[in-house]
């Protein structure tokens, strides 16, 4: 992305190995800078955000649509914009704008690491990335408007202390989006189940991030403890406790869910999407795809994804 000379720009990540089928876009941080963390404008951060092809990144993007009109297209869930809304996009999610017409905003961009200091903002973040939301009145507008104004100043002068400032208005931010109106119905692709707190959910919450981890999508429960450095059987009994799923489901809807982008929103041939999902035989993966979906993987992309699957809908936000 362009961007003013302070916040940090994103751009499209160079993978070592095959390109990836999706592009996915991370933030590049100046040497000299080196705050994970980017806020402005539409216009300030340049055309990437608001790019019309979909796409991932490696970072939280939260953004706050004040004029305009577009659809905003998260995981094959069109969203209609109707400002003031807000969006939170999460680690790994696709999405992109479609008929954008004098869209403008603000967009906050941050890093998981970021976070690190703050798990409890960061579990919010990833909760409230699957639907879109209202303020709740014109007041409450205003005060989400105000925070993301002294966020951009505080980034743009840099001064001594700044992180910790930045975190304090994040924290902010992230509290007035929970009291905000969600527009939709939640959509999370990994369950909506009950988030408890403790060392269970965040075991689950990073064991949903690495779901979103494309290239991993092939892998077996053990391969996942084993990166999360925990027991199969601590997992097998953590993920149920805080999302009512266990990790297998999880992982068969997190495939389901690629196998539903690549379909709709890549050229890849049926055998080609089989193989990255980890399937040795194309025809097993059209077996479990029918079975999970009620569609042919061809039947799905022939429908644009929006027949025989009652997750993917265009949301009206006054609706």
């Amino acid at each position: 992305m362009s961007t003013s000379p302070h916040p940090a720009p994103a751009r499209r990540r160079a993978d070592p190995g095959p390109p990836p089928a999706l592009p996915r876009h991370e933030l590049d941080v100046p040497a000299s800078d080196e705050l994970p963390l980017a806020v402005g404008s539409f216009a300030e951060l340049g055309p990437l955000s608001r790019a019309d092809f979909p796409h991932r990144h490696t970072f939280y993007e939260l953004v706050y649509v004040t004029h305009g009109h577009a659809t905003h297209v998260v995981d094959l869930v069109a969203y209609a914009v109707r400002p003031p809304q807000l969006f939170l996009v999460t680690p790994g999610q696709v999405h992109h704008w479609r008929d954008a017409d004098d869209l403008r905003g603000d967009v906050v961009l941050c890093t998981p690491e970021f976070l690190l200091a703050d798990p409890g903002d960061r579990d919010a973040l990833h909760r409230s990335g699957h639907r879109s939301w209202h303020p709740r009145d014109a007041a409450h507008a205003v005060r989400i408007r105000s925070v993301l104004e002294r966020m951009a100043g505080e980034r743009r002068r840099a001064e001594p202390g700044c992180r910790s400032v930045l975190r304090a208005y994040l924290h902010i931010l992230v509290v007035e989006v929970g009291r905000s109106t969600p527009a939709g119905p939640a959509v999370h692709p990994c369950g909506d189940g009950p988030a408890h707190a403790g060392r269970a959910a965040a075991v689950a919450r990073r064991f949903d991030e690495l779901l979103a981890e494309p290239a991993l999508l092939g892998e077996p429960t053990h391969a996942y403890a084993r990166r999360l450095g925990v027991s199969v059987r601590h997992l097998n009994e953590a993920v149920p406790r805080a999302t009512g799923a266990t990790p297998a489901q999880l992982i068969r809807q997190a495939r389901v869910l690629e196998a539903k982008r690549l379909l709709v929103q890549t050229d890849l041939t049926v055998a080609r999407i089989a193989a990255r999902l980890g399937f040795a035989d194309a025809a097993y993966f059209c077996r479990f795809f029918r079975r999970e979906v009620g569609d042919t993987p061809g039947g799905f992309r022939r429908h644009g994804g929006k027949h025989h699957d009652p997750g993917i809908d265009y949301i009206d936000a006054d609706g």
